[in-house]
C-alpha cells in the first residue's frame, strides 16, 4: 500500500497507482542479467530494524564530456514498520541511503543548479560537501514495488556529495525540487540477509570460464562477478566493455601483451582488510604507469601493478605492488578534512608527498567499472604523518568523479604467504619499502646522505674521467680534428650514461616514493 508504483516480474507491465485502482503505462526493459546475489524477497535488518528487499531499478549513465558510460542497481528495501531505504551500489561496495532534508527547510544551494564540478566544496543544509562525481542518469529497467515512479525515457543530473563523516548525499534532480538521499557504507554479511541467491565465491577454475563469444576473437568468455563492467578474454587479451549488457555488438579493444601476474587470477588469500581478516580472491590484474610530463617535473616514468581482490560480503579491495613495496587499498564513502597538503582521515594526520597523472596500460581478469584503453587520471598521494607512516591516502580524480582510498603498507613476505606463492623467487616480491613522510629527504638521516652525495661526486668525476679518454688523440691529431670528434662521441655512446637508460623493469624505475592506488 507504501508503493506508487510496481513492475510485474512476469511480463514486465508498469503499474501505477490511480486512486484505488492500478493503471498500466507500459513496460519495462529487460534487466542486464548481473549475477547479483541480492533478489526480491530477500530479508534483513539494520539498526535492529527488519526489512525486505521489494523492487530494484538498474540505472544507466553517462558521464558528460567524458567517453564513459555504464550501469548499476539498486534496492527498494522495505521496513516493516513501512519506511524505504534503498540498497545500491558504491565503488565495488555497498551504501544503504533513506530520505533526507536540510534542517530547518534550508533551500538547495544555488551551486547545484550551476555547473560544479567533481572535488568542489559546497554547504548544503548547513553542513559542508565534496562533490564525488556528477553523471546523466536514467532508469534503464525495473521490477518489484518502488517508492516513485520512475522515467523510463529522459536522463538527469544525478550528483553525489560526500562528507568527512564517511556519508554519501545523493541528489537526484529528475523532480524539482531535487530528491535527496543520505547513505552510509553497509557490508552485506552484517544486514543478516536471507533468501539470497546461492553463487558461491567463485573457484581459480570459474574466473577463467567459458560463456559470451568475444567480439575479438571468437573465444567463449563469461562473467562471474554480479558487479562487472568489464572483462578481458582469456584468448586474445582483449578487453570486452559489459557494463551496457551482453548483446552482439560488445564495445572492446585489443591490447598489447603485458607482464604475468605474479599472483595468478582466482588466487584466494587470507589477507587483514580494514582490520579485518578474510579471504580475498584475484579477480582483476592491471598494469599502470605515471604520464611523463608530470606537475612535478619529472623525467622518469613509475609503474606499478594492481591486482582486484574480492570477498562475497565485503566488496573489492586492491593489492598494490608498487616499486616502494606492497599496499592493501580500499576506496572510501566520505573524504578527509582538512585542505591543501596536509589532512586528516579517520584520526590520522596525513602529508601530501606527490601529484601525478597516470594511465592504464595492460588490465586481465574482471573489474567493476567499465575499463577504457589508456585510461587516465589525476592521483595525489598522501602519507600518514608521526607514529603512521604506514598509512596511506589516494586522491584519484577520472573525469567527473573523485574516488579516495585507503591503505596500508604490508610486507612481501605477507603476500608470499597469504597466497601460497611459495613456489617463486623471493626476491621477485621484494621492493624498495622505504618512506617518505612529506619530502624526498624527510626521513633520511644524515649517514644516508653523505652515503648518496659520494656516490654523486664519484658519477661527476667518473663523467670528468671519461671525457678525458680521447686526451692522446687530441694531442696527436688536434681538437679540432674528425678523429678527436670521432673518439669522443664513441666515448660518449659506449659508457651509455645518459642513453637507453632502464626504467626498473616489471614494477618501476624512478622511486618517487609515492603510494599508488
Amino acid at each position: 500500500s507504501a508503493s506508487p508504483m510496481a513492475v510485474c516480474t512476469y511480463c514486465k507491465s508498469t503499474l501505477v497507482r490511480d486512486g484505488e485502482t492500478l493503471r498500466r503505462i507500459g513496460q519495462s526493459a529487460a534487466f542486464f542479467s548481473d549475477h547479483s546475489p541480492l533478489l526480491l524477497g530477500a530479508r534483513g535488518k539494520h539498526g535492529g530494524r527488519p526489512f525486505t528487499l521489494v523492487g530494484r531499478v538498474q540505472m544507466a549513465y553517462t558521464t558528460p564530456g567524458e567517453d564513459t558510460d555504464g550501469l548499476w542497481s539498486e534496492w527498494h528495501a522495505l521496513f516493516d514498520d513501512g519506511d524505504s531505504a534503498w540498497l545500491s551500489e558504491d565503488n565495488g561496495g555497498y551504501v544503504l541511503s533513506t530520505a533526507w532534508a536540510p534542517a530547518d527547510g534550508q533551500p538547495m544551494p544555488a551551486a547545484l543548479n550551476l555547473r560544479v564540478s567533481a572535488g568542489e566544496s559546497l554547504v548544503l543544509g548547513g553542513q559542508p560537501w565534496v562533490v564525488g562525481s556528477i553523471v546523466m542518469a536514467r532508469v534503464q529497467a525495473a521490477e518489484g514495488e518502488l517508492a516513485f515512479k520512475p522515467d523510463f525515457k529522459n536522463a538527469f543530473k544525478l550528483l553525489e556529495l560526500r562528507n568527512t563523516r564517511d556519508e554519501v548525499l545523493s541528489v537526484d534532480t529528475s523532480e524539482q525540487p531535487p530528491r535527496l538521499y543520505l547513505g552510509r557504507k553497509v557490508v552485506l554479511d552484517a544486514l543478516g540477509l536471507s533468501g539470497l541467491a546461492d553463487l558461491g565465491q567463485p573457484s581459480e577454475g570459474q574466473v577463467k570460464a567459458q560463456g559470451i563469444e568475444c567480439p575479438s576473437c571468437g573465444a567463449s568468455v563469461e562473467p562471474r562477478l554480479s558487479e562487472s563492467r568489464s572483462i578481458t578474454c582469456g584468448a586474445c587479451k582483449s578487453v570486452i566493455d559489459i557494463s551496457q549488457g551482453l548483446g552482439k555488438d560488445l564495445k572492446h579493444y585489443t591490447q598489447e601483451n603485458g607482464l604475468e601476474p605474479l599472483i595468478p587470477l582466482g588466487r584466494t588469500g587470507r589477507l587483514k582488510v580494514d582490520g579485518q581478516v578474510g579471504d580475498w580472491q584475484v579477480v582483476g590484474y592491471q598494469e599502470r604507469v605515471e604520464v611523463p610530463g608530470d606537475p612535478q617535473g619529472e623525467s622518469e616514468q613509475t609503474f606499478w601493478r594492481e591486482y582486484l581482490l574480492y570477498n562475497r560480503q565485503r566488496g573489492f579491495a586492491f593489492l598494490v605492488d608498487a616499486e616502494d613495496g606492497w599496499s592493501v587499498v580500499r576506496p572510501v564513502t566520505g573524504v578527509p578534512a582538512g585542505q591543501g597538503s596536509k589532512l586528516q582521515y579517520r584520526g590520522t594526520a596525513f602529508k601530501q608527498t606527490f601529484t601525478y597523472p597516470a594511465k592504464t596500460t595492460y588490465v586481465l581478469g574482471e573489474f567493476y567499472w567499465p575499463v577504457r584503453k589508456d585510461q587516465r587520471s589525476l592521483n595525489i598521494d598522501y602519507v600518514g604523518t608521526g607514529g603512521n607512516a604506514k598509512v596511506r591516502l589516494n586522491r584519484e580524480k577520472t573525469g567527473q568523479e573523485v574516488t579516495w582510498s585507503l591503505g596500508q603498507t604490508v610486507d612481501s613476505a605477507e603476500v608470499i604467504q597469504a597466497f601460497g606463492l611459495h613456489e617463486l623467487p623471493e626476491d621477485r616480491f621484494k621492493r624498495d619499502a622505504r618512506v617518505w613522510s612529506g619530502s624526498l629527504w624527510g626521513e633520511v638521516n644524515w649517514v644516508s646522505a653523505f652515503y648518496w652525495a659520494a656516490i654523486v661526486i664519484f658519477i661527476i668525476w667518473f663523467m670528468v674521467k671519461c671525457s678525458d679518454n680521447c686526451s692522446s688523440v687530441a694531442d696527436q691529431y688536434g681538437s679540432n680534428s674528425l678523429e678527436y670528434q670521432q673518439c669522443r662521441q664513441y666515448s660518449s655512446s659506449g659508457g651509455g650514461y645518459g642513453s637507453g637508460s632502464s626504467h626498473g623493469g616489471s614494477y618501476g624505475g624512478y622511486n618517487s616514493g609515492g603510494f599508488h592506488k
